[in-house]
């Protein structure tokens, strides 16, 4: 750890989900690596589930046993707590204490079987196509691959695929206390949503709540309620 003599520290160690990390065979080594900085601590980040059935509890507790019983640091570092940082949340927050919005830009009437946009697909009923500020480089329409278990998730999945191949893509966007279908893939800035007939219109200016990922979105602006 050279250029870093005096700097605080935190060690990352080896989990179960064998990203990166100290291993245990590793630690004896330690103490010559640390003798010039400040160690504040172990960070081990663990896996959101434990195919044993067991929980992180017992993995952390045996890193702790291993590491402060380790007669080096415990000799070096005697008042030293080793505490297990596991918090997507913590740099995540509370969804609940977020709302993202997108306003209606513009409002189209569009009859069944009218064309429109860039494909000139036909709409598939009576209807509005909603323009809404928020597009891909917000975030609107990015989604991270996700693990299914179960066979309820992977049906739904299967579900989805099979709509997405008939450009049929349910936008994040609620209206009228539904998630509505985009009209097209979004735009970098906007997208474009089909609202039928059967519910109101949406009026230029009002704003439609969306249901984003914190990891994935950009915002125009943030608004302190």
């Amino acid at each position: 750890m050279r250029g870093l003599v005096g700097a605080r520290v935190v060690i990352e160690v080896m989990s179960s989900m064998k990203r990166h990390g100290i291993s245990e065979e590793d630690l004896p080594k330690l103490h010559a690596a640390i003798e010039d900085v400040r160690l504040e601590g172990f960070a081990i980040h663990l896996p959101l589930d434990h195919a044993d059935g067991t929980s992180g509890v017992e993995e952390v507790a045996a890193w702790m046993a291993v590491s402060y019983t380790h007669p080096q640091l415990q000799q070096r570092f005697p008042h030293t707590r080793f505490r297990a940082r596991i918090g997507t949340r913590l740099w995540l927050g509370d969804h609940d204490a977020t709302q993202y919005r997108g306003a209606v830009l513009d409002v189209t009437p569009v009859a069944k079987g009218d064309r429109f946009g860039y494909r000139q697909q036909k709409a598939t009923g009576d209807g509005y196509l909603v323009v809404v500020a928020g597009g891909t480089s917000h975030g609107v329409g990015l989604e991270a691959p996700k693990a299914l278990h179960g066979m309820m998730p992977r049906a739904k999945g299967v579900a989805r695929a099979g709509l997405a191949t008939m450009n049929r893509n349910l936008s994040p966007f609620v209206w009228a206390g539904k998630q509505r279908w985009f009209a097209e893939p979004p735009h970098m800035q906007v997208s474009i949503l089909f609202v039928p007939s059967d519910a109101p219109a949406p009026q230029v200016g009002d704003e439609l709540v969306a249901h984003l990922r914190h990891t994935t979105t950009q915002f125009d602006r943030i608004l302190d309620h």
